[in-house]
């Protein structure tokens, strides 16, 4: 009886070391990376919420998240391996208005672009249906 609690014990042991790496390996937030500043880019529209385009939960987190947040996915030279998951940039329009975001997703296979929430067209007062627009972002600080 000894040997099977202790084998129980064990596997627990082994179960909760698993669980806390994969949760680590989801957070990479201590990788390094170089901030960026008025990086143009193009914006497309992206959704968060589950069922949509297909797409799983956001890879930093392993979460939907709210099309009414302001958030977005990366290019992958930016998402930096997850360096900036639960980061802020500020996101400018051609007319120089801003507005932040938190990175949550990697937008793999994507190059200079930066995929947005539909909230955060709707804040710029873009139309969707436009698909892309161009865009500069930069890394807030904190």
């Amino acid at each position: 009886m000894a040997s099977t609690t202790n084998a129980v014990v064990i596997f627990c042991i082994v179960l909760v070391f698993l669980q806390v790496s994969c949760a680590v390996s989801r957070h990479p937030t201590e990788g390094k990376f170089e901030l960026r500043q008025n990086v143009p880019a193009v914006m497309t529209v992206n959704g968060f919420q589950e069922g949509e385009g297909g797409g799983g939960p956001a890879s930093c987190d392993g979460q939907y998240h709210s099309d009414d947040e302001f958030v977005v996915s990366l290019s992958s030279e930016w998402y930096a391996g997850g360096a900036r998951c639960g980061r802020g940039i500020r996101i400018l329009d051609t007319s120089n208005i801003g507005i932040d975001a938190k990175v949550v997703d990697e937008c793999a296979g994507c190059d200079n672009e930066v995929g947005a929430s539909s909230h955060i067209w709707n804040n710029f007062h873009l139309d969707t249906s436009l698909g892309q627009v161009d865009i500069r972002w930069s890394d807030l600080d904190s």
